[in-house]
């Protein structure tokens, strides 16, 4: 099945809005063994109506995200109408789910937002229960010989995102023929952290070609790789296995988990909770588990202690250890550890202390030094990392690899 994906607004060409969308929708349709063909970005206005035309003649489906709003640059239905050879019409059903989304919230309805339940004939309407602008799914037949399918969905990620999943992915595959459980079972995506990807080329690759029916891919990010295998399920499982146990310990997640939807899982099963007590990840560690559903019932305070004063008032850190060694060394990381876990009562606490830069290095210390230590009530112990890149992946690494020594920590004393 050829797919094509239009991403549609000029501040996703100006630079002022990170487009996310591609990446986002073709990892999903990957996942049912759709691949996208081609994505494309254009600018608001002509240009929309341009590249539904030109990708309606050589594919089976066009997915277009955004241009659904109530101004007057939102011309995607419009776009779709045109190029479909028919007219808008209001549909009364949007028009009431609008109207009732300003009401239940005790705002006004503008009279601009009338126009976002403008529909072409022919088309049917796809709810969108989280914004004011439904999307619009135009069947194959509306686009006579060329037997293409138009789907137009809101911009927003938090829009688009539960109607692609409720309303597009459903019509894709049957579309394509698709049985959709059946075929997410027919890839597996792991998820490793300790390991790069060179790992895997120099000592699983040819293991991995030698296994038929089997396609493999790889997807590289700070202190994390994934594993991409689609295949038959033998093949599948075979690749798996020899995945894991060449890296026992790195691979944390079978199903396309975050660590941090691993780790909040895993405490929740053993009924622990944690702690954090952060420096240099500026509260990172504690965001990225707060993200998680459920989070509340295992996670208990998240410290950010920046500064040295914050490390003594708020966790208990000794001037003396602060001037003798420094914050951002062994002693410190498993006092900031070990203060958080008396101080909040939790099972276990994690703490990371380091040096982002582009300033503050030394000879002793240069840029991208970082401690992170684990407290619980029979042991502390610190490890160190050094990472030559920006704040960014710094912050991404180190958080990274603060989580995954909490879920080893986990492992280890459920084993004993």
């Amino acid at each position: 099945m050829k797919i094509e994906l239009i991403n549609t607004g000029s501040e996703l060409l100006l630079g002022t809005t990170l487009n996310t969308h591609g990446a986002w929708i073709g990892s999903e349709l990957s996942k049912l063994g759709i691949r996208v063909q081609r994505q494309i970005t254009v600018p608001d206005g002509d240009a929309i109506t341009e590249a539904m035309a030109e990708s309606m003649d050589r594919c089976d489906a066009i997915i277009v995200t955004g241009g659904l709003g109530p101004t007057s640059d939102d011309i995607s239905r419009q776009a779709a109408a045109q190029v479909l050879g028919v007219e808008l019409i209001t549909d009364e059903a949007a028009l009431r789910s609008i109207e009732n989304f300003f009401a239940s919230r005790d705002r006004v309805m503008a009279e601009d937002n009338k126009q976002q339940a403008l529909n072409p004939v022919g088309a049917d309407i796809l709810p969108n229960p989280y914004g004011t602008a439904p999307g619009i799914y135009s069947p194959p037949r509306m686009s006579g010989d060329r037997l293409c399918a138009i789907f137009l969905m809101p911009g927003p990620p938090s829009e688009l995102r539960p109607m692609f999943h409720a309303e597009v992915v459903p019509r894709l595959c049957a579309l394509a023929g698709i049985d959709i459980e059946q075929q997410r079972q027919q890839m597996k995506v792991l998820k490793f952290t300790g390991v790069g990807e060179s790992d895997f080329h120099s000592q699983l690759d040819a293991k991995f070609h030698s296994i038929p029916d089997l396609e493999i891919g790889y997807c590289a990010r700070p202190s994390e790789v994934d594993l991409r295998l689609i295949g038959s399920a033998e093949s599948i499982q075979q690749a798996a296995t020899l995945a894991c146990e060449k890296f026992p310990d790195e691979c944390f997640s079978w199903d396309d988990e975050s660590m941090e939807t691993v780790l909040v899982k895993l405490l929740q099963q053993q009924g622990k909770t944690l702690a954090t007590a952060e420096s240099c990840t500026g509260g990172k560690i504690a965001s990225r588990i707060t993200d998680i559903s459920g989070s509340s019932a295992v996670f208990t305070h998240g410290f950010v202690t920046y500064s040295n004063e914050a490390k003594s008032q708020l966790l208990g850190v000794s001037e003396a250890t602060l001037d003798e060694h420094g914050a951002v060394s062994q002693e410190v990381a498993i006092a900031m550890a070990e203060g958080a876990l008396e101080r909040s009562s939790s099972d276990i606490a994690v703490s990371v202390t380091g040096i982002a830069g582009p300033t503050g290095g030394s000879d002793s210390k240069p840029i991208g030094t970082v401690w992170i230590a684990i407290a619980t009530p029979e042991r502390s112990y610190a490890m160190s990392k050094l990472y030559s890149f920006g704040r960014h992946h710094f912050k991404q690494s180190t958080s990274q690899i603060a989580l995954n020594l909490v879920r080893l920590e986990l492992l280890k004393s459920a084993s004993e």
